[in-house]
């Protein structure tokens, strides 16, 4: 019986060598091989919210809408401020004072300037004389035109805004239309510089308040400055 054990327990200590090897090599391995740790938490992708035009923060909001904008009646101009022909100081009805300035249209500088930094908009008279084909004397004599309609037109009667409270240069100035009673019904105040040849087509636009397209009205707007070039009105009768 002596004899026969001997293979048996030879095996057996084999067996636990192999074991010994297999268990040894694999802590070596994990000891060589450190775990990474967990692997980091995906979130899905968020999509940015369009940013929402502020409105105005000491404007109480008018209960009156059309076509996204806020519609305020019997504004008038006020004539204390320094306006132009496309942006100007509107007195609300509650009687607060803010700046607007008129969606498609830019009227041409009224003046030339310098400022103390050097800086000065004789860049921006030359481009707008180059529109009309006029020099920059003429244009500037233009400017001055607009602004004079505007403001006659402006104080004669109480006329109504439509304001989304877009503020182009983050400046609380706000794009507006602005919109007056005329004796052929209401008529848009950049459609009427369009028609007097006063002004170019030129700054943003955007859907009207009556649900015209953008495009569809810069369309209308273009038709009716080919009207004026046609009858030589204003800046288009100084070339």
């Amino acid at each position: 019986m002596a004899i026969q054990s001997k293979p048996a327990s030879a095996g057996k200590l084999i067996l636990l060598i192999v074991v010994a090897a297999v268990v040894w090599g694999l802590d070596a391995w994990k000891k060589s091989h450190p775990a990474s740790g967990p692997a980091p938490r995906m979130t899905p992708r968020q999509t940015p919210e369009k940013p929402k035009p502020a409105h105005a923060p000491s404007i109480p909001k008018s209960p009156e809408t059309a076509g996204g904008y806020e519609v305020y009646q019997n504004c008038r101009l006020d004539t204390e401020r320094n306006n132009d022909g496309d942006s100007f100081a509107i007195k609300l009805p509650d009687g607060q004072t803010e700046i607007f300035r008129l969606y498609f249209v830019d009227t041409p500088e009224s003046e030339f300037k310098e400022y103390r930094d050097g800086r000065s908009n004789h860049e921006r008279i030359d481009q707008q004389a180059g529109y009309f084909g006029i020099t920059p004397e003429k244009s500037v004599e233009i400017g001055k035109k607009a602004k004079n309609f505007v403001v006659e037109r402006l104080t004669s009667r109480p006329f109504t805004l439509y304001t989304a409270w877009d503020s182009p240069y983050d400046d609380e100035r706000y794009h507006a239309f602005i919109e007056f009673p005329t004796n052929g019904g209401a008529r848009s105040l950049d459609e009427l510089l369009v028609e007097q040849g006063l002004c170019r087509i030129y700054t943003k636009g955007a859907d009207t308040p009556d649900g015209t397209p953008m495009n569809r009205r810069k369309d209308q707007l273009r038709a009716i400055e080919r009207q004026a070039r046609d009858r030589r009105v204003g800046a288009w009768g100084l070339r």
